[in-house]
């Protein structure tokens, strides 16, 4: 019975008003700032779980319903009838008929304000009186007519009022196919069925009960305004529901869209995939559809919304139930009901899922009789199963919806199509047909399915929001491919050109081209998404093997139709009963996907992919702009640059006008564009998208062709890069920062390709074959570039040129433009680290500029015949090299680059040496002069560049290769320096002392500089450089020795170190195993060196004594013979000539294949046998003349150097090379064990 309005329990209220709104934790929809509405009912003894979140609602909190006193007559009108009322919204306005059916779209309206749970979360979107009407399916002999549409994994259900359709159709000639197919396969005589007076009547005293019910007075009188509530309230909200499609104004239609984004986070409207948003300002919903007579309604126009869970299923549904409080619980739901009339089974389950979805506890039944009120029932949601008549079973409801779904899940597949449940009145078999397929079958034109375009603009709205949380959605590439292909699909490029090209942009964007595909997650994942038209349902974590091989055990509904009847008809359940039976449909929507979302390493492939979509997206975009030709005439303001018109004059105004478009600009754009645009459109905004979408493929085209050094391809691609950013220029007011870091990227890479152009120039006919190539598709976005712009600003930075002076000049350029770019006001603080790569290539190029223009002085002197003065040409290019070095050592200094500073400091001084070399003074007789002052400044200067690269490294340790480079080039001006000086003597400048002196110091610090204890390639030279510095000293101090008079203590100075120096460069040279010459020179003037001692000396003790010094050092020439023996036999080994040894005397060839000098070798024996025949003589006389008695060991000494001197003197000096020196082998072996110590170089 009635209970008391004030008895209530405290629970969470289920209604709120759409004021007084919060986000809701768990998916950013809506709930009250009073707390969520969510109860978890489990009823019917645990049997089934149902959970409800209100997720929008615009009726006020629930307020106590009236308790009407009994013989209340309710077929006396109140006063308040059929006013707006927020607490009744829809129910009461509509009650009377306007229209009792659901809209056509209304599950549309819901997912457009709760896109974020359409495509994943939720299973169904639709009325609830859609849901109450499926569910009650095997219990009702009632017609069921249903539009499906799927979205991903949700499935969007609407009423199809068939009658409604056909008589419409008989107005408009729409759906005429459709008609004739109803009649001809479904049911041959269809007429629309009047509804009775009894229905009418019903439906009058219901209006009047719930108008009672808010009065509060239980009598037919007027209520003052004063206890009513605002009639405007909701009154755009809540209006008649058919009338509305066709009389809303745009204004309304702003109005509400704005309300519910208002209450919604969504897509920002100037976010970067705001440019399709067909809900914006700009073009709202109903503007859009409102199409001629196909125009709907689609306005959520529900009073609430609500996520439902019953079990596993997840509903969004729509509902307008009127909800009360009052009772044990503060909601309840009213019901009249005539008392003469029990309730069957079918009310049962309508009044339980109401109560389930909207979350409602309890049920306040009010009986009449004949309009007379009579009494007041209070009944619990989980008793309402039970009651009398009307008892049914909540887990055969629940195996109804689990069954209903599965077989619609597994037989609705594509998307974008619209599928039509139907089950005529009276029968147990249920049909389900694809209307788009067969809508395509028919004769008529195709475009007759009013459904398409808001289905298609569902898929971008879907795709696009997941578009925006892709970075953490990648998983979900393969759905949004597939969102976006289909919604492409079903729309007319020439009506909807708008949305077309959004779609194609934002599948551009779906392939990731800065990044390389993650591995694992990132490129697994990416393959899961559905194919083209249709998805899966598996779960994600389902193991194949998990699924049964044959479904005919768990699913009997028949793809396979026998009767002709049902030959189109897309799958049947052929018996309504079948429906109740427990997952009796479960394993059939286990569909495995047939495509997956094309993920490749290659990223060529990937950006071929970008820019057949931006092609497309461009060709919709030029197609909506109406112009008299595709391809304007060229702009009289534009010029036209000649290719290599006067050279780098030609590339100075190249690069200006480059810099002059790659500037921000600062007035906004007001005229139409090239093509017709106007700026602001969305032509406008959706070009310059597309135009820095195709510029970023084509330069990931451009680098990964450069890393497969195909510059020719390379240099292809950047053109189009630089053409797609000059026509970006020419559409855009002003420049973003992003839009000009990416471009100085693109000259960056530019000046990278025409750099390794220039360095490779022998390939040249390959590279131009790959540049002259070009795809229809490049073609084709360059037609479309230039219906904006010329693309003529950057020809001369992507030209492919055949000078390499041209190409390093041209490189320099780029890189001076993106620095140029960066350090602009507008990007400098974006791009600090590409500022510094930046910095560094303009280094290396003028690093490169500056060698080329070296090599270019180097290669002038050696084509010169005769040295004359210095040419005007030569110090032209030596200043041009000079400032390249300079320019990018203040570039490596900007950012501390002391590695690459220290190797430009480096090459500045090979550039005074060549400076230096042309300076060398000719006679007239074309031998060299004296050492010139030129000479000498600019080997100077060379040598403070080498000092300044050291101090530039600091330490080895900071860069081994560099420092031993610019320590050995320092080492080897210094020697060269001193060679010049000591072999070309200034002496008509400077005296003989001076010369020595500075001789003696730069040989000092040259040896300084000779690295002789770290293991390299270069210690064999060190060595050998640091062997001839010793030797070339030793021979000067000998010479001061022997030219030296007077000054006594000078002159023995002189001797020890002339004695020093050859000691240690007969050592060095002896640790060689490649230069027995200079061993042996060095060995025979140490001999001169003690001849002439002897020279001086009066007593024979001390001539004996020198002379036999003198043989020690002679006899260590044999280390120097035993090389130049070896060389020979190996010479002759490899000729296999007999005649060599003749070959070599003769001497017409200089060297052997192993690299002796054979002459050499004779003049220096010319030299050895002379002074061994002399000393050994000088020996033999001085032991002779002894006054003393000689020993037995001078005996014996005395004998053998009679016996190698007398062989000495009978030797052929014709014989050949290889037996002279084998006999001098033998003879300074007899020597060996007689003399001294026998210690290498060791002399007193």
């Amino acid at each position: 019975m009635s209970s008391a309005p004030g008895n209530r329990e405290d629970c969470v209220p289920p209604d709120r008003g759409s004021e007084d709104v919060t986000l809701d934790e768990s998916g950013g929809d809506i709930a009250s700032t009073t707390g969520r509405q969510e109860l978890e009912m489990c009823l019917g003894n645990n049997e089934i779980k149902s959970r409800a979140v209100v997720k929008y609602s615009a009726a006020p909190p629930p307020t106590t319903y009236a308790l009407l006193q009994e013989k209340t007559d309710l077929k006396l009108p109140p006063a308040n009838w059929l006013r707006e009322s927020p607490q009744l919204g829809p129910a009461g306005s509509t009650v009377l008929g306007s229209s009792s059916k659901s809209k056509p779209f209304s599950s549309f309206g819901m997912a457009y304000d709760f896109i974020d749970s359409i495509g994943d979360d939720v299973d169904v979107v639709s009325d609830s009186e859609n849901i109450k009407k499926l569910l009650k399916i095997p219990y009702s002999k009632s017609h069921v007519s249903m539009a499906v549409h799927r979205v991903g994994r949700t499935l969007l259900l609407d009423e199809l009022d068939i009658q409604e359709l056909f008589m419409r159709s008989s107005q408009t000639g729409d759906w005429t196919w459709l008609k004739e197919f109803y009649q001809r396969l479904i049911d041959q005589k269809w007429q629309r069925k009047k509804k009775s007076k009894e229905h009418w009547y019903q439906k009058a005293i219901l209006s009047k009960f719930l108008y009672y019910s808010i009065n509060g007075d239980g009598a037919a009188e007027p209520v003052p305004d004063s206890d009513n509530t605002d009639e405007g309230c909701g009154a755009e909200e809540f209006g008649p529901s058919w009338p509305a499609t066709f009389t809303s104004t745009a204004s309304d239609s702003e109005e509400s869209a704005a309300h519910k984004e208002s209450l919604q986070e969504g897509v920002p409207m100037d976010s970067k995939y705001a440019l399709g948003q067909v809900a914006s300002k700009e073009q709202n919903l109903t503007t859009l559809f409102n199409e001629g007579e196909n125009s709907q309604g689609l306005r959520n126009d529900f009073v609430r919304n609500i996520l439902w869970t019953f079990e596993d299923i997840h509903m969004l549904v729509g509902s307008n139930m009127p909800i009360f409080g009052g009772g044990r619980y503060p909601a309840v739901s009213l019901r009249l009901r005539d008392n003469n009339k029990p309730i069957n089974i079918l009310t049962g389950i309508d009044y339980w899922l109401d109560n389930l979805m909207c979350n409602v506890p309890e049920l306040v039944m009010c009986f009449h009789v004949n309009g007379i009120v009579q009494k007041y029932e209070m009944i619990k949601t989980e008793d309402i199963p039970d009651l009398e008549n009307s008892t049914f079973s909540t887990r055969v409801v629940k195996d109804i919806a689990q069954n209903i779904l599965s077989f619609l899940k597994s037989n609705c597949t594509k998307e974008g199509h619209t599928y039509w449940l139907f089950k005529a009145s009276g029968s147990d078999i249920v049909k389900l047909y694809d209307l788009t397929t067969l809508c395509e079958e028919a004769a008529e034109e195709k475009c007759q399915n009013p459904f398409t375009l808001p289905v298609a603009v569902l898929l971008y709205k879907v795709a696009s929001n997941m578009m925006l949380k892709k970075s953490q959605n990648r998983k979900h590439y393969g759905t949004i491919r597939t969102l976006l292909l289909n919604c492409v699909k079903l729309l007319d490029q020439d009506r909807h050109p708008q949305i077309i090209a959004s779609a194609h942009y934002m599948l551009a964007e779906l392939f990731q081209l800065d990044e390389p595909p993650e591995e694992g997650a990132g490129g697994e994942s990416l393959r899961a998404g559905g194919s083209e038209d249709s998805y899966s349902d598996e779960d994600d974590e389902e193991d194949p093997e998990d699924l049964p091989e044959d479904s005919d055990e768990n699913g009997s509904f028949s793809t396979t139709l026998d009767s002709q009847d049902d030959s189109k008809a897309v799958a049947i359940i052929k018996s309504v009963g079948e429906l109740s039976v427990p997952e009796k449909y479960k394993s059939t929507h286990q569909i495995r996907p047939i495509y997956a979302f094309p993920v490749s390493q290659d990223k060529e492939e990937r950006c071929r992919h970008v820019l057949s979509y931006v092609l497309k997206g461009l060709k919709a975009v030029d197609g909506s702009i109406k112009k008299e030709s595709d391809l304007p005439a060229a702009d009289p303001n534009t010029p036209i640059p000649l290719k290599y018109e006067d050279g780098s004059k030609a590339v100075e105004k190249g690069i200006a006008l480059l810099l002059d478009r790659a500037g921000p600009f600062q007035e906004d754009r007001k005229h139409p564009t090239r093509s017709g645009m106007i700026p602001g459109s969305w032509q406008h905004r959706m070009k310059l998208q597309l135009f820095f979408k195709a510029s970023k493929a084509y330069y990931v085209l451009s680098d990964a062709a450069t890393n497969l050094l195909k510059y020719g391809r390379a240099l292809r691609y950047i053109k189009l890069a630089l053409q797609c950013h000059d026509a970006y220029c020419s559409v855009s007011s002003t420049l973003h920062s992003r839009v000009l870091l990416f471009h100085s990227q693109c000259l960056s890479l530019c000046g990278d390709i025409q750099l390794m152009l220039a360095q490779n120039a022998s390939n040249r006919a390959a590279y131009l074959e790959e540049y002259s190539y070009q795809t229809r598709e490049d073609q084709e976005v360059l037609h479309s570039l230039h219906r904006e712009s010329s693309c003529q600003a950057f020809n001369m930075a992507s030209d492919l040129a055949t000078d390499p002076e041209y190409q390093l000049f041209v490189s320099s350029k780029c890189y001076e433009a993106a620095y140029e770019l960066l350090t602009s006001g507008v990007v400098k603080e974006h791009g600090p680290e590409q500022l510094a790569q930046v910095l560094k290539r303009l280094g290396n190029i003028r690093n490169e500029i500056g060698v080329f223009y070296m090599n270019q002085a180097a290669a002038m002197q050696t084509e010169k015949e005769v040295k004359k003065s210095v040419s005007i040409a030569e110090q032209e290019i030596w200043k041009k090299s000079f400032s390249c070095f300079e320019k990018g050592m203040k570039d490596f200094e900007a950012i501390e680059d002391s590695t690459n500073t220290s190797l430009l400091l480096c090459n500045t001084g090979r550039l005074m040496r060549i400076c230096a070399q042309a300076h060398c003074a000719t006679s007239a007789d074309l031998s060299r002069g004296e050492f010139s002052p030129e000479e000498s400044l600019y080997y100077n200067k060379a040598i403070d560049y080498y000092l300044r690269a050291m101090r530039s490294l600091a330490t080895r340790g900071n860069h081994p290769a560099v420092w031993d480079s610019v320590n050995w080039e320092l080492s080897t001006t210094y020697f060269t320096l001193a060679t010049l000086l000591q072999d070309y003597a200034p002496l008509s400048r400077k005296a003989q002392e001076q010369i020595e002196r500075e001789v003696t110091e730069a040989m000092l610090k040259s040896l300084k500089y000779c690295d002789l204890q770290t293991e390299s390639a270069r210690q064999p030279l060190y060595q050998y450089r640091a062997a001839t510095i010793h030797h070339r000293l030793a021979s000067m101090y000998h010479s001061c020795f022997r030219n030296q008079v007077g000054d006594e203590h000078l002159r023995k100075q002189h001797r020890s170190l002339a004695e020093l120096h050859y000691s240690k460069a007969v050592l060095l040279f002896l640790s060689l195993k490649d230069a027995p010459c200079e061993l042996l020179r060095t060995l025979l003037e140490r001999v001169a060196f003690a001849e002439f001692t002897m020279a001086g000396q009066s007593s024979n003790g001390a001539k004996l004594k020198t002379l036999t010094g003198a043989l020690d050092i002679l006899t260590d020439t044999r280390h120097a013979f035993l090389l130049i023996h070896k060389e020979l036999l190996e010479d002759y080994t490899e000729t296999d000539c007999p005649e060599l040894t003749r070959h070599l005397d003769s001497g017409a060839d200089g060297t052997t294949s192993s690299g002796l000098n054979t002459i050499e070798v004779m003049k220096l024996i010319g030299v050895f046998e002379p002074s061994f025949s002399f000393l050994l003589l000088q020996l033999v006389k001085l032991m002779t003349a002894m006054k003393r008695k000689p020993s037995n060991k001078d005996e014996e000494l005395l004998k053998t150097y009679k016996n190698v001197y007398s062989k000495i003197l009978r030797a052929e000096k014709t014989a050949p090379l290889l037996s002279r020196i084998e006999l001098f082998l033998d003879l300074l072996q007899q020597l060996t064990p007689k003399t001294g110590s026998g210690d290498l170089g060791a002399s007193s």
